[in-house]
């Protein structure tokens, strides 16, 4: 393995972590091991709420990250119906309740293929995305407006694994920039409910699946058995 010149190592984002905190824990087991300082990045990132894949490139292979980040995406998101929140996951407290009495397996089967290819999708007002220059959830957290204009992404597929009122879980298989929290604000409005996410798991990224990564505990003995390059 030569860390140096370039390699892409995916991992297995345990849930409450950052991205970054993935990236500077393992930033330092590979110093440690080299006895020198690995340039190391991410390509894609995870919410602290989710779990799952998470690509890490290191030294020349950090110029792949942005060709990693087109790749498509699968996720498995539960969501509970009939509630939001202002983040449109647990983050945040539930701030309004809505019917859920009208709503079926079937109704929720049929809604669901309405996203279902090109869609426009406005990301989440607590979010990365930048407004003037400054982050949309640094200027919501100082209690300043935020509008945010709507994104053109691709779904793939949406499927519908379990339906248990009022929570239901999907598996959805979409392009880069894919809020799936804004996924499902906006299935529970097609729903004339409300919706947001009580979980989600990124099960691939491209050809790379769970069962490929690296988890942080399993990592350092991995890492004593390399040859280093």
């Amino acid at each position: 393995m030569d860390f140096l010149q370039g390699e892409i190592i995916p991992f297995y984002k345990p849930l409450e972590w950052t991205s970054f905190g993935v990236v500077a824990r393992v930033r330092w087991m590979l110093t440690e091991r080299l006895g020198q300082k690995v340039k190391i990045g991410h390509a894609g990132t995870l919410d602290p709420l989710a779990t799952g894949v998470l690509i890490l490139c290191t030294g020349r292979a950090t110029k792949r990250i942005e060709e990693l980040q087109q790749h498509t995406k699968e996720y498995i998101a539960t969501l509970k119906l009939g509630a939001t929140t202002a983040s449109y996951d647990r983050e945040h407290p539930e701030n309004a309740t809505f019917p859920t009495e009208h709503i079926t397996r079937e109704l929720v089967e049929q809604t669901l293929q309405q996203f279902v290819g090109k869609i426009e999708q406005v990301p989440p007002e607590y979010s990365a995305c930048k407004v003037g220059g400054e982050h949309a959830y640094k200027l919501i957290r100082k209690g300043k407006a935020v509008e945010l204009k709507p994104k053109t992404l691709v779904i793939d597929e949406i499927e519908l694994l379990h339906f248990d009122m009022p929570e239901i879980q999907i598996r959805v298989v979409c392009s880069k920039g894919t809020y799936i929290r804004a996924l499902a604000r906006d299935i529970g409005e097609a729903l004339h409910s409300g919706a947001y996410l009580t979980g989600l798991k990124r099960t691939r990224v491209g050809e790379v699946r769970i069962e490929d990564c690296h988890t942080l505990e399993e990592f350092p003995s991995w890492l004593e058995r390399q040859t280093i390059g």
